[in-house]
């Protein structure tokens, strides 16, 4: 029997203090929050009791943030998509930001199991000089554990409404997609970070949102492969490719951190759950 969960969080402003409303049905909730930096920046940590999605099984997140709020969400530990005996397992994001509101989505790293049947997706859509600032690290198979990705597929998608869309299917059975150089090149973690906004930046400011990312993969884990662009005037990206996650995830914070200073002035602040 699938097992299906929810998850609202509405994140309001009552004076200077950024607070959190939330419904959920199932196995999905948010520890309670803390502020290490100031009442203005709220950090929840999403639980998923089960720890993982089997096929049939579906997690429903949304997001929504109110003028002028500002929040991070992270998770304890790694999603993980299990081996599927016929039906696909599907997470869905979905996030709302009205004007001048600020999210950080940082979750941990997301497991495609070998004979996983996937489907991860996020959609963002972003009112005038709204942020969103998201990351995605997935890793195809457990290597260490010598469980090659070798079956199964994973379905990944992320949206910013009106300016940008990154999809694409992961088959193990697809060698050239896997191996070849213009594919994956034997890799086995990718990760996507994303700076997206609601109104345009100037050229003068997405000038310096790229060089401050690619000041930061410039000191990156000599394991990855890694690159950013500007896709659009509202959208900076970057990528990240490695054998494992930790050099990955390494790569993707040392982003995070500067491509949030250049952007919003300020210091990042990891979520204590990262040091747990």
């Amino acid at each position: 029997m699938p097992w299906n969960a929810s998850l609202n969080l509405r994140y309001q402003r009552r004076h200077a203090t950024t607070t959190v409303a939330h419904k959920h049905l199932g196995p999905l909730r948010i520890f309670h929050s803390h502020y290490p930096q100031g009442p203005g920046l709220c950090h929840n940590v999403l639980i998923h009791p089960p720890g993982g999605l089997v096929g049939g099984d579906r997690l429903d997140i949304r997001i929504h943030a109110e003028a002028f709020c500002h929040a991070l969400l992270t998770t304890p530990g790694a999603t993980r998509f299990y081996r599927s005996l016929g039906a696909d397992a599907t997470q869905s994001i979905d996030i709302e930001l009205e004007q001048g509101a600020k999210l950080e989505w940082l979750p941990m790293e997301t497991l495609a199991y070998p004979g996983c049947q996937a489907v991860n997706s996020l959609r963002a859509k972003l009112a005038p000089e709204a942020q969103l600032l998201a990351w995605e690290v997935t890793a195809l198979g457990l290597p260490i554990s010598g469980q090659p990705f070798d079956s199964g597929f994973l379905q990944q998608r992320i949206e910013i409404a009106d300016c940008w869309l990154d999809q694409g299917r992961i088959d193990a059975l697809d060698k050239r997609l896997m191996d070849s150089p213009l594919g994956l090149a034997g890799q086995r973690c990718l990760g996507t970070l994303v700076l997206a906004s609601g109104s345009p930046w100037p050229s003068q400011t997405r000038e310096a949102l790229l060089q401050s990312a690619r000041d930061s993969l410039a000191q990156s884990p000599t394991a990855t492969r890694s690159g950013a662009t500007c896709t659009h005037d509202r959208v900076l990206v970057v990528r990240a490719l490695g054998p494992l996650v930790e050099p990955v995830m390494q790569t993707l914070k040392a982003a995070w951190r500067n491509v949030r200073a250049c952007a919003w002035g300020s210091e990042a602040a990891e979520p204590r759950i990262w040091k747990t």
